[in-house]
């Protein structure tokens, strides 16, 4: 079916209001609010040092939310296996300017992270004259949810999957007089690159709905191998938590597959 003429003028008065050139300048003046929100929030958080690294080294405390709770946990119930001992990290920088560069890459990664809300209107409202009322919509819908999703997937890496990987790769001793001294730049680098992939994964259902709108992907398909992605993302889940327990492998699988249902209950409700 043809849409109406009167939808076809709004998006023609819309769209087509500006040449092309005045659309590129548009496109650069988006592009540069963009940096310079990224550029004042990560140079705020350059400026929140203590607090900024205070945070990030907070999984690498023995007194971390999470192990508390834990013990916590062991003490009321009686089962001592789910209580994490006690541990000491020892932290070293070996190259003369990896403290001020990490500095700046922190600041800058944290920056984005709180800019991105900013930065994702912007690209929107630069998008948003070509879209029909609907589209507009469903377009806000999507990069709320895919917001709110990229999040989730930071906070679970922050305050379980990391902490777990972290307190194992840390006290893993091949033998007794090796000792771990964690360099500074490996801690960062580990915590942002998991961080990313479980914001990344956490796109699932975003992913699932972008390839049913193109066709690709049915929800018949996703329940057909119900089994096989339960596996597959429990062998996802031990590739990103190396700590070899159950516990931990059911804490990161269960919100993977959730997520694969949740993808599902998308693809059922575009169509």
């Amino acid at each position: 079916m043809k849409r109406s003429n009167s939808k076809q003028g709004e998006r023609s008065n819309s769209a087509s209001g500006l040449s092309f050139w005045e659309h590129l300048d548009e496109l650069r003046s988006v592009i540069i609010r963009c940096v310079v929100a990224w550029a004042v929030c990560a140079a705020a958080m350059f400026c929140l040092r203590d607090g900024l690294f205070a945070f990030l080294f907070a999984p690498s405390q023995p007194d971390f939310i999470l192990y508390r709770l834990l013990n916590r946990l062991a003490e009321a119930t009686g089962y001592q296996a789910l209580g994490v001992a006690s541990f000491e990290p020892q932290f070293i920088n070996t190259q003369l300017a990896a403290q001020f560069t990490t500095h700046l890459e922190v600041a800058a990664m944290a920056g984005l992270v709180l800019a991105f809300p900013y930065l994702l209107w912007q690209l929107y409202g630069f998008v948003a004259p070509a879209l029909y009322p609907n589209e507009k919509r469903a377009a806000g819908r999507i990069i709320c949810f895919g917001t709110v999703l990229f999040l989730a997937g930071l906070a679970l890496n922050y305050l379980i999957i990391f902490p777990f990987a972290f307190r194992f790769l840390s006290t893993y001793q091949v033998q007794a007089q090796v000792v771990n001294q964690i360099a500074l730049g490996s801690y960062v680098s580990t915590l942002l690159v998991l961080s990313l992939l479980m914001g990344l994964l956490f796109e699932m259902p975003m992913a699932a709905w972008a390839l049913a709108k193109a066709g690709i992907l049915h929800a018949d398909t996703l329940r057909k191998y119900r089994k096989h992605a339960f596996v597959g993302l429990m062998i996802i889940a031990a590739v990103i938590t190396p700590t070899g327990d159950a516990f931990t492998l059911l804490l990161v699988t269960l919100p993977l597959y959730l997520l694969y249902e949740v993808s599902i209950a998308v693809i059922r409700n575009t169509h």
